[in-house]
């Protein structure tokens, strides 16, 4: 027996937990990001304190950004590993429970370990307690339960062992992942137990790969047969399981195009000659023009999100759908013919279901590669753009130039998103880190240091609008404290431009999307100043050429580097998808610019497709 408190053992069994998979071992947790008040200090602070090197601490700058950092942690190391969190109750708490909602919606490990109030009740109502009548067992963390996979609040030492057993149960499954909270009464976290040894013992969990059932084999198989126009959809799935190898495989030995989702890009590195580059709202002409007239869609780990089917505008009334997933809640998705499945194991198994069939015709291969070069030229023409303010798609091809093929890209929201999503050019899996299950505003600087603390050896560049910016700046403090190098290029372009064009488009004239004064002026804001205020160096390129030599500096820095650039708010100079997103019109307004694009809305509206065919 070993004696303990609940904060100790806590700490002492996350140093102990390791993933494996293909005979691979590492520990599952890479440290632990936190912020101290009254609700934690006590107890989980106590026993990092004391901890060995084993679960190193991490101080963050913002509850939010530390789930956000673990998150990009998990997500770079493709789900294998990822950082525990703690915060006191009360505001350290809620603050993280946007984290906890990116995470769980992006599918990925984070644990979140917050304060609660006093389980004996004796001191309350304590500060920042919120008292509900109906109940002296309701706190703020309850918040957590609808983002979390799994939530317990620990009244009692005892209830620990098979609380810390059912985080990591999981944590560690890949159908279920996603945001883990454990709730801890801050007079239980410092309360002594007598722990048995066998609960700190070295724990090895290990990561399955399931396959796919065989008489649904044989379905898939048949219908394959039955294509002569398939189009894979690869998601984020395929990159987490390390099937990007596997896919290239299945791709090539059927000569089937392949189209990527957000999650999913860099499944095939940029220049594959079957790779069709983005789908979707966000997608290339090639990939959507591929989906209009394919009569196969071969999903493999994607959730169809409403940007990759362009809500649901985008595929053929008559396809058919092919999922392969770990989650039958997402295989099933569209009507699908479901293969549960791990991605690498179930296109290993579906190339053997079909070894011998025929491939695609060499017409729709030629096809696909025309509409990709079509889309290469329009690249080309976007990266090649100068102006001043630059324009930013220029901004994205110099970037893109300069990560080369050790360079991974991070960004989350507003416009660049979307632009990045057409343009980037992946050099492989990896290469390509965009938050946009949940767009959150803020992401980026700080999960720009969980990628760049997971996968060190890799040159990390942050994209950040200003918007974003100013949500989660402080984060740099966060990644020089730490001597974590990120490049981050700020993009200033006075507001918020996607959301500006979106508002436009819906006939709400722009309100609320530009950074101005009342009166219409400028407003006196030097966010390079800011960020030189943090301890960053401060770049301020003013044309491209300009932009390329800083991108250079930056790399051949040892330190955080921001490089600042202004574009222009007005400018949508990436070049179109040719896609529709649902958001809804207003029916009636006061000017014809509402009705105008109401018109258009319903026009759109009248191709959205429900996808109802029967699976086989």
């Amino acid at each position: 027996m070993i004696r303990l408190t609940v904060a100790q053992a806590v700490v002492r069994f996350l140093a102990e937990q390791w993933s494996e998979r293909d005979g691979v071992q590492r520990r599952f947790f890479g440290g632990c990001v936190g912020i101290f008040g009254h609700g934690n200090v006590a107890g989980l602070g106590q026993a990092l304190a004391t901890s060995s090197e084993d679960l190193p601490y991490h101080l963050s700058r913002n509850e939010q950004a530390m789930v956000h950092t673990a998150a990009a942690y998990a997500r770079a190391s493709n789900r294998l590993a990822t950082l525990a969190c703690t915060t006191s109750i009360g505001p350290g708490a809620t603050n993280m429970i946007t984290g906890a909602a990116g995470a769980t919606i992006n599918r990925l490990p984070v644990l979140l370990l917050p304060g609660d109030i006093f389980s004996t009740r004796v001191a309350g109502p304590v500060l920042q307690e919120l008292e509900d009548a109906r109940s002296y067992d309701i706190s703020v963390n309850d918040c957590f339960k609808p983002v979390s996979r799994y939530w317990d609040r620990l009244n009692r030492p005892e209830q620990l062992p098979s609380a810390l057993l059912a985080a990591m149960r999981v944590l560690t499954d890949p159908a279920e992942t996603g945001a883990v909270t454990l709730s801890l009464p801050q007079d239980v976290q410092a309360e002594a137990y007598d722990w048995p040894d066998e609960l700190f013992a070295r724990r090895v969990w290990h990561i399955p790969r399931p396959r796919p059932e065989r008489a649904a084999l044989t379905r898939a198989a048949e219908l394959l047969g039955e294509s002569a126009r398939p189009l894979i959809v690869a998601g984020g799935g395929t990159i987490y399981s390390e099937a990007t190898d596997q896919l290239r495989l299945f791709a090539e030995m059927f000569g089937i195009p392949v189209a990527e989702t957000q999650a999913g890009k860099g499944a095939l590195p940029y220049g594959h000659p079957l790779a069709v580059g983005a789908i979707g709202a966000t997608g290339t002409t090639a990939a959507n023009a591929l989906a209009r007239e394919a009569d196969l869609i071969i999903g493999v780990g994607t959730r169809y999100s409403d940007f990759t089917t362009a809500s649901r505008t985008i595929f053929a009334p008559d396809a058919r759908f092919m999922n392969i997933n770990i989650a039958s809640f997402d295989a099933a998705k569209l009507s699908g013919l479901h293969l549960v499945a791990d991605a690498r194991e179930g296109l290993a198994d579906l190339a053997e279901a079909f070894a011998g069939g025929r491939g695609t015709p060499d017409a729709y291969r030629a096809r696909a590669a025309e509409l990709t070069r079509t889309w290469d030229e329009a690249v080309e023409r976007a990266y090649g753009l100068e102006g001043s303010p630059l324009p930013q798609s220029a901004v994205i091809g110099a970037v893109n130039a300069a990560a080369g093929d050790d360079g991974v890209v991070v960004c989350a929201a507003g416009s660049m998103p979307g632009d990045l999503h057409k343009l980037w050019r992946p050099s492989g899996p990896g290469s390509y880190h965009v938050e946009y299950g949940y767009s959150c505003m803020g992401y980026e600087i700080a999960g720009g240091l969980g990628v760049k603390m997971a996968v060190p050896e890799r040159e990390v560049f942050v994209m950040v609008g200003d918007g974003s910016y100013l949500m989660m700046a402080q984060e740099l403090v966060t990644a020089i404290s730490e001597n974590v190098k990120l490049i981050v290029v700020l993009v200033d372009n006075s507001g918020f431009a996607s959301i500006g064009r979106l508002s436009e488009s819906v006939g709400a004239e722009r309100l609320g999307t530009s950074y101005r004064r009342r009166d219409g002026g400028p407003l006196p804001v030097d966010l390079a100043a800011n960020a030189a205020s943090l301890g960053a160096t401060v770049l301020r390129p003013e044309s491209v050429s300009d932009l390329r030599k800083a991108l250079d500096a930056a790399r051949s820095a040892t330190e955080t580097t921001v490089v600042y650039v202004r574009t222009d708010p007005m400018a949508d100079d990436a070049p179109s998808s040719e896609a529709w997103w649902d958001v809804p019109v207003a029916q009636v307004g006061t000017t014809s610019a509402t009705y105008a694009a109401r018109e258009t809305y319903e026009a759109n509206k009248r191709s959205q497709r429900l996808h109802l065919a029967p699976p086989r």
